[in-house]
């Protein structure tokens, strides 16, 4: 689609339904006459021939009034924002009425009636794009922001929207363009004496720096997207009394009855600032019955669709076939050995049943071990990597892949350096890796990655 950015745009900011308060959104040339239109302010006015003039981020007290009619629609509070110094960087209006359907169905109809369109999905964060108040890594940590499932996440959204990874790129990328510039004037005017400079150092100083930001990629994507935990094992070892013991709830049903669980239920807990689906799954066995036999495979896809499998087994009885099975599936996926019920007398766990996975000895019916195991869970998902606190997270798969590509070229460059090739050599790699780091802040950028990145927004951010 192709974005207009001269005219007015209007979309609630609030979710539609009822609550508290609820807002319209205004955003362009016309968020002035619009309010001038439709706004009564409470307070009085010498001239009422003369339109209503707001001073700028001032908030008002009035009503909607329908000029068709006269009807009052609601009582509002009302903002006028001038531009530049505005969300958008052009002129903004924000119109806070009740929440609920109807007024804010009325408010933005009449904004739209007197000279609004309604907003694309994240249209209003595209102009603040365009209009240079955000890069577009910042941009892209808005919707991070609004969708950050735990305080770490918003941490590391927040950090994004304040421009830390921003300034890395920035950082790099203009080291990159000053070796570009040498390299192409050395093509340019090669008659004349142009100083020889060390590039090599200046590359290695960026590919280690694009390393870094890569290492710590995968920590920042699973404070942003969370992981996925399948609790696996035979019937009746304690898989949903872990669950809730986990969860400190009871969200499962209990029963000493085997095959009580034959579906998959998922909750999500905030481990350590980490989203973590946990998937209590039916017990992986033989069965006789439909339903039981439909609910053990879909335990085997959330099983090899999770992204940790804790195996659960029970230490008051020697294991059975069926654990070994479930062990196989399991194969080479990330995985903790949790041993349950030693409440009761033990019976040794054998030391090749998952060799190379943890093993965490807990009670789900007394709590005894849920620490360690939530301590073992974390240092699984981080591989036991832990990245300095001052450094900034690359939480954003898009630009884990750019940086990819960066660095690629970037290697490619130095080696092409390295072996003296012609200068045109290393600058083709070179102009590579600066416009692929240009996706990220947005210096280089297409129509079709912008629509793929402000269409997953909601209407009116």
């Amino acid at each position: 689609m192709m974005y207009s950015l001269d005219d007015t745009i209007s979309a609630p900011s609030t979710p539609i339904g009822e609550g508290g308060i609820g807002i319209v959104k205004m955003s362009g040339p016309e968020v002035l006459p619009i309010l001038q239109t439709i706004i009564q302010p409470s307070q009085a006015q010498s001239q009422r021939d003369v339109p209503w003039q707001p001073l700028s981020h001032r908030l008002y007290h009035g009503h909607v009034v329908d000029p068709e009619n006269q009807e009052v629609v609601d009582e509002v509070l009302v903002s006028y924002m001038k531009a530049p110094h505005t969300y958008t960087r052009q002129d903004v209006g924000e119109i806070n009425c009740h929440g609920g359907i109807v007024p804010l169905q009325r408010i933005l109809e009449l904004t739209l009636r007197h000279g609004a369109r309604l907003a694309s999905p994240g249209e209003m964060t595209l102009r603040a794009f365009v209009f240079g108040r955000l890069d577009l890594a910042q941009a892209e940590a808005v919707l991070d922001v609004v969708r950050a499932k735990t305080e770490a996440g918003l941490r590391v959204a927040v950090e994004q929207l304040g421009g830390r990874l921003s300034e890395e790129i920035t950082k790099v990328r203009a080291e990159l363009v000053d070796v570009l510039a040498y390299l192409e004037a050395t093509i340019d005017f090669s008659e004349d004496e142009i100083p020889e400079r060390d590039v090599a150092t200046p590359l290695r100083k960026a590919a280690r720096r694009l390393g870094e930001l890569i290492k710590s990629a995968d920590q920042g994507m699973i404070y942003r997207q969370g992981m996925r935990a399948a609790i696996v094992g035979r019937p009746n070892v304690g898989k949903s009394s872990l669950l809730n013991a986990l969860l400190r709830t009871n969200r499962a049903i209990v029963t000493p009855i085997p095959g009580t669980t034959r579906d998959t239920l998922e909750e999500t807990i905030n481990l350590q600032g980490i989203p973590l689906t946990l998937v209590d799954t039916a017990g992986i066995g033989e069965s006789e019955d439909m339903v039981e036999r439909l609910g053990i495979e879909r335990s085997r896809q959330a099983l090899s669709r999770a992204d940790l499998a804790l195996m659960t087994v029970d230490v008051s009885e020697p294991l059975q076939e069926a654990d070994w099975r479930i062990s196989r599936l399991i194969g080479k996926k990330s995985s903790i050995l949790v041993a349950n019920k030693i409440d009761l007398p033990a019976v040794p766990v054998p030391e090749d049943l998952l060799p190379e996975a943890k093993k965490i000895e807990v009670s789900a019916l007394t709590g005894k071990g849920l620490e360690d195991l939530e301590e073992a869970i974390v240092k699984v998902i981080f591989s036991g990597q832990v990245i300095a606190s001052d450094a900034p997270l690359v939480n954003n798969p898009r630009h884990k892949d750019i940086l990819h590509t960066a660095l690629e070229h970037v290697r490619a460059a130095e080696e092409a350096s390295d072996q003296e090739m012609p200068a045109d050599f290393v600058a083709i790699d070179l102009t590579a890796a600066v416009n692929a780091l240009g996706e990220i802040t947005g210096e280089t950028v297409t129509e079709d990655l912008l629509e793929t990145i402000f269409s997953k927004f909601c209407v009116g951010k």
